[in-house]
């Protein structure tokens, strides 16, 4: 059996990843991302509020405004599956109250480009899709 490197582990490992196997780990990550909390969080950690700034650290709080509609336990839960995917970071400082920060990870600034792009186009779009919908409705 030869040798391989790590170039090419990591090109085999490439190829085993097949998003249409039911099996296949990608799916779970597939899962993750498009879920709308996540896009929203994504977007919001990557450019603020009306999607024009730069990447910035964000409140719990701050989020938690910006996102209409989460619950405390959602906004919660997606930020810790973040956290885990290497996505955001988490900073705590000891301040009274305690202060902790999210901020997008270097994992998580590529793909808010994305995120972006897809929250913008819903935004962009959703009048067509309105207008769609009543016509098939009908």
């Amino acid at each position: 059996m030869a040798t391989m490197t790590a170039a090419e582990r990591r090109a085999l490992a490439k190829v085993e990843y097949d998003a249409f196997l039911a099996a296949c780990p990608s799916r779970q990550l597939l899962d993750r991302i498009s879920d709308k909390w996540v896009a929203l969080i994504l977007s919001a950690l990557g450019s603020g509020p009306d999607c024009t700034g730069e990447p910035r650290p964000m409140r719990y709080s701050e989020l938690s405004r910006l996102l209409a509609g989460v619950s405390q336990k959602m906004l919660t839960q997606t930020l810790r599956a973040l956290e885990r995917d290497g996505l955001i970071t988490r900073s705590v400082e000891a301040t009274v109250p305690v202060t902790v920060t999210y901020e997008l990870t270097g994992l998580g600034l590529s793909l808010h480009a994305m995120m972006r792009g897809l929250k913008m186009w819903a935004q962009d779009h959703m009048d067509e899709v309105l207008t769609h919908r009543a016509a098939y409705d009908a």
